[in-house]
């Protein structure tokens, strides 16, 4: 889907962003921004939209993404009950390639930062000790002023660009250019919609509706804008749920598959084998060994 473009919000006194949120849910939009991002879910779970990735996350998940990737998170539906205890908590820091001059990229000593940042704009899912050692940094980063906030933000840099321990999240990048505010709204209206009603048989013509196209115009315009059908785009929310069931171990295959609006197990068996080049038993036990 085509995204919305954000401005992110620096303030005058700083070279980049930090926020520190405690908030019920995620409702962001599926946008984009020429900053990178470091993402920290402290608290909360459900799914995440990157580039053309759909996965799931939870608590202590470090992300980083690059320049004008297309991202989004969700959470999973216990979040959006009304008066629910649940809650969501992230330290997100926003920082342009050269937030701190343009000619320190160009340092021999920082040689490690455009490689970086290359890596990055298919998005990196940290891992290993770097992981922790962030966590604690993006704490403290938090309330770090004037040089101390430079001084960290230097050490996080240090860190990412050192650290081997990394997932790929897409495996391909684009840098998309703002899109028009309709389209935005439309394809955000279709993404909740699809979003809280997965467990059930969405129809062509119900989904047409939301958008507010006909049928023919909504799969073609669907088919542009995301390069996948919504068929496509339906299952691979069902399998992102499936796989944090299996994570979760709670319910026997035959039944998570119906919970993730599969129709027959069978069913269920084939997409999730075509999604993960796994069966769920082979994901399960892949999971609990690492």
């Amino acid at each position: 889907m085509k995204p919305h473009f954000l401005k992110v919000a620096v303030k005058p006194q700083n070279s980049f962003s930090i926020r520190h949120d405690v908030i019920p849910t995620f409702r962001g939009i599926w946008h984009y921004h020429p900053e990178l991002e470091l993402h920290y879910v402290i608290k909360g779970e459900g799914v995440r939209f990157i580039g053309d990735n759909i996965s799931n996350f939870s608590a202590g998940e470090i992300t980083l993404l690059g320049e004008n990737l297309p991202h989004c998170w969700r959470c999973k539906e216990e979040y959006f009950v009304p008066d629910s205890p649940l809650n969501v908590e992230v330290i997100v820091i926003h920082f342009l390639p050269d937030c701190l001059g343009r000619y320190l990229l160009n340092l021999p000593e920082a040689y490690l930062l455009p490689k970086l940042f290359e890596k990055a704009k298919g998005g990196l899912i940290i891992g290993g000790k770097a992981k922790t050692e962030l966590a604690n940094l993006m704490r403290r980063a938090v309330d770090a002023t004037n040089l101390d906030s430079i001084i960290v933000l230097l050490s996080i840099l240090k860190i990412l660009a050192e650290n081997e321990d990394f997932k790929p999240i897409t495996l391909s990048h684009n840098e998309f250019h703002q899109s028009n505010e309709s389209d935005t709204i439309r394809l955000n209206k279709v993404c909740s919609y699809t979003l809280a009603n997965y467990k059930k048989e969405i129809t062509l013509e119900e989904i047409s509706s939301i958008g507010n196209l006909s049928v023919t115009s909504f799969c073609r315009y669907f088919k542009l804008m995301t390069k996948k059908t919504f068929s496509d785009f339906l299952t691979e929310i069902r399998i992102s749920h499936a796989c944090r069931f299996l994570i979760e171990d709670k319910l026997p295959t035959e039944v998570l598959c119906f919970e993730c609006g599969f129709n027959n197990v069978s069913n269920f068996y084939r997409h999730f084998k075509k999604i993960t080049n796994m069966t769920p038993l082979e994901y399960k036990r892949k999971y609990l060994h690492n």
